[in-house]
């Protein structure tokens, strides 16, 4: 499948990380779940493809992870995961030709350009879309809430496991294909990428 005006490839993306500063936090988990868009007259439906998650190994000194709250992510199953180096090789590969997608992308994103920036590595350069934008502009008066979460429940799609990366990728696919039908379609989104800004 290409990229053309009614058929998009995507890789949907999510991140777990020790806090909440690309600087000075890590990411701790990586997955990407692929997704092929099909737009047949305005009504956009998604084939999943492949997915894939990893733990990673914090590459430098780094304080108690302050968000294992919310992710249940300690130190002992870090232990057992790929390096920074290794996950970083493998999400670049998934990402290539295919639009990067991600609910609340701008997060996503800093820690993907920092990872890089800290390994001395050039960071892929895709096409990109945020789920979130897509929701807030589809919602210009803010009567609606955008989580992850809200969206899920608006267009039908089960949640669990919340803030393990590859539950949440998964579950920003499923939404992706409705809200762009919402949108109007593939053909109503910037030809080059899924980008709507708020």
């Amino acid at each position: 499948m290409t990229n053309s005006p009614g058929r998009r490839r995507c890789t949907v993306i999510d991140l777990e990380t020790t806090g909440l500063d690309a600087r000075s936090d890590h990411i701790i988990q990586i997955a990407a779940v692929s997704i092929d868009l099909t737009d047949s007259d305005g009504v956009v439906t998604g084939s999943l493809d492949d997915e894939w998650s990893t733990l990673v190994r914090p590459s430098r000194p780094w304080r108690p992870i302050g968000a294992r709250e919310i992710h249940g992510i300690g130190r002992r199953r870090l232990v057992r995961g790929a390096s920074l180096t290794r996950a970083l090789a493998e999400l670049d590969r998934r990402l290539r030709g295919r639009v990067a997608v991600a609910h609340n992308l701008a997060f996503d994103w800093g820690f993907i350009e920092q990872a890089h920036q800290l390994l001395r590595l050039a960071a892929p350069d895709p096409a990109r879309a945020c789920t979130l934008n897509i929701s807030r502009s589809l919602d210009p008066s803010r009567q609606r809430q955008h989580r992850l979460a809200d969206l899920c429940e608006r267009y039908g799609v089960v949640l669990s496991n919340a803030h393990d990366a590859l539950a949440d990728a998964r579950a920003t696919a499923m939404v992706l294909p409705a809200l762009i039908t919402e949108a109007g379609g593939l053909g109503a989104l910037p030809e080059e990428t899924l980008q709507v800004s708020p």
